[in-house]
């Protein structure tokens, strides 16, 4: 047997022993009890499924799960008796804790009335197709409330009230394409105002016709305009309140400028002397 053979033999052998030896340690690490590290904790309500605003909690929509007791939630509830037959003021997704900021009190029961703030009111106002923004108005959104009025010779169109919740929209409360973001077209839409806004919003919908625009819900600055005219629509306020241009005044007739004089003819020339001088005396003599 050469060398080479040898180190071959050598190389095999080892090969064979660390497969064995790894196979080994792997079943070894693979039959050893799994050390689980108990974390202290307690008990709250989640909801089992999505939960839309006014519905009434039942057993079936309700489960418990452990909670760490290092962090502790405000509000939240051990067991499900507490939270029964309660409604719900606020949607509530799947598996989020049911909180006391979220249902309605205690014998409050469930639907819209226990949505409605302090102090504030719900009116319904008819809608079609075209004033519900095309079925884009759901509970949750914001809109402007526009009113046109017919006069005796104009028409005016302008915002009655600005930035308004909408909390219903449709005959149905719970509306399951609302869920979704779909466009759900409705012929009621419910609004939250003050007393004030609604008195307007009511006498706008006996007045006129009703018209709703949607707004971005980080947008909140009310809007304020002055309204819109038909004559105005159309320019003939402008081109009437216009002021004509004024009219130029005619220019002032310009004097002829007086007659110039006549030229002076030039001086004649001085005429050529010639000085003598005689002994003691000096005398000129013109040349002619």
């Amino acid at each position: 047997m050469n060398r080479n053979t040898r180190t071959l033999i050598v190389l095999l052998v080892a090969v064979i022993v660390a497969g064995l030896a790894t196979f080994g340690v792997y079943r070894a690490i693979q039959h050893m009890p799994v050390r689980e590290v108990e974390v202290a904790h307690t008990y709250v309500v989640v909801a089992s499924r999505p939960l839309a605003m006014g519905a009434r909690l039942s057993g079936g929509d309700l489960k418990v799960v452990p909670w760490p007791s290092r962090s502790p939630l405000d509000g939240s509830h051990a067991t499900v008796e507490e939270v029964v037959n309660r409604g719900v003021i606020a949607p509530v997704l799947e598996n989020e804790p049911v909180t006391e900021a979220k249902l309605a009190p205690l014998e409050a029961g469930a639907g819209l009335p226990p949505t409605i703030p302090p102090g504030m009111r719900a009116i319904s106002v008819r809608v079609n197709e075209v004033v519900g923004v095309a079925g884009f108005v759901v509970p949750g959104t914001h809109v402007d409330v526009f009113v046109t009025l017919k006069r005796q010779n104009d028409t005016e169109t302008r915002i009655v009230v600005s930035n308004v919740q909408v909390l219903t929209a449709g005959t149905r409360y719970d509306q399951e394409k609302a869920k979704n973001g779909e466009a759900m077209p409705s012929s009621v839409v419910t609004l939250l105002l003050t007393p004030e806004d609604a008195e307007r919003t009511v006498l706008a919908s006996t007045e006129g016709q009703v018209m709703l625009a949607l707004r971005n819900p980080l947008d909140a600055v009310l809007t304020a305009t002055a309204g819109t005219r038909s004559a105005s629509l159309f320019g003939e306020q402008q081109r009437a309140a216009a002021p004509a241009p004024p009219s130029r005044p005619k220019p002032a007739a310009v004097a002829a400028p007086p007659p110039a004089p006549p030229a002076l003819p030039p001086p004649p020339p001085p005429p050529y002397v010639v000085e003598a001088i005689r002994a003691a005396k000096r005398s000129t003599e013109p040349i002619r």
